[in-house]
């Protein structure tokens, strides 16, 4: 015997039938919600400025534990510490030779300390 199922989404905002579900994360988290076009764009609209100044982060770095760590330039300028392109800016003003990517040796960063 055969079966066929139907599946019929109902908005999660108004109880409507939902055309599409939306998938968002934040801090850390991976959300989904199930939405009218009205309501997904809504949605769109709201997070679109944040999402035009926001850096797209990889799939293989989403979900980690890597947040958390305290080596992070997103971590550093969170404390209130410099990021790793004004210690890079500082210490090619002031005759270092820094890489474009990767970490700031430990004698560019103390002499940056030291400076300011």
């Amino acid at each position: 015997m055969a079966q066929k199922i139907h599946i019929v989404l109902e908005d999660d905002l108004d109880g409507s039938e939902a055309t599409e579900t939306v998938s968002f994360g934040l801090d850390g988290t991976s959300y989904e919600i199930d939405l009218n076009d009205q309501n997904a764009a809504a949605l769109r609209e709201s997070l679109a400025t944040y999402v035009g100044h926001a850096r797209k982060v990889s799939g293989a770095r989403r979900g980690g534990g890597r947040r958390s760590g305290g080596s992070s330039s997103s971590s550093a300028n969170g404390s209130g510490g410099p990021t790793a392109k004004e210690v890079r800016e500082w210490a090619r003003e002031n005759g270092y030779e820094v890489p474009d990517r990767g970490r700031v040796s430990a004698e560019v960063r103390e002499a940056y300390d030291a400076a300011h």
